[in-house]
């Protein structure tokens, strides 16, 4: 199944802080934040991403503890298919080559390895 996640950039902010924490409470992913903005419109925020299925919560005391629904993975994957799609008109090899051209892009023989690999199967399974 394919998820599409359409999240704003604070949104991916918080989905940030909600992943690399597991669970927050809106006061936490708040402080979390870069250029934070109020805590408002931080509880405004995840209840939206609740609403669209990218977080939930659970009650804990008085407080509402918030949690990614969607995995680091499939948020990233639908974020990368999302720059592949808009900004290289949905070619990989332009992406890769976009990459591979980028000045401070150094990569380790393993790296490289792993690279060939990974063209050997996809053409293997004529991809």
């Amino acid at each position: 199944m394919s998820l599409e996640l359409h999240l704003s950039r604070r949104e991916r902010q918080i989905m940030d802080v909600l992943h690399s924490r597991r669970e927050a409470t809106a006061a936490e992913v708040l402080v979390a934040l870069p250029d934070p903005p109020s805590y408002s419109t931080v509880r405004a925020l995840l209840r939206i991403m609740e609403e669209k299925g990218h977080a939930r919560h659970r009650r804990q005391g008085a407080r509402y503890v918030y949690l990614p629904r969607v995995s680091r993975e499939t948020a990233s994957r639908s974020a990368l298919n999302r720059v592949v799609s808009t900004f290289f008109q949905g070619s990989v090899a332009q992406t890769m080559a976009a990459l591979m051209e980028t000045a401070d892009t150094q990569l380790s023989d393993e790296e490289l390895n792993k690279l060939q690999q990974i063209i050997k199967q996809a053409r293997k399974e004529g991809r």
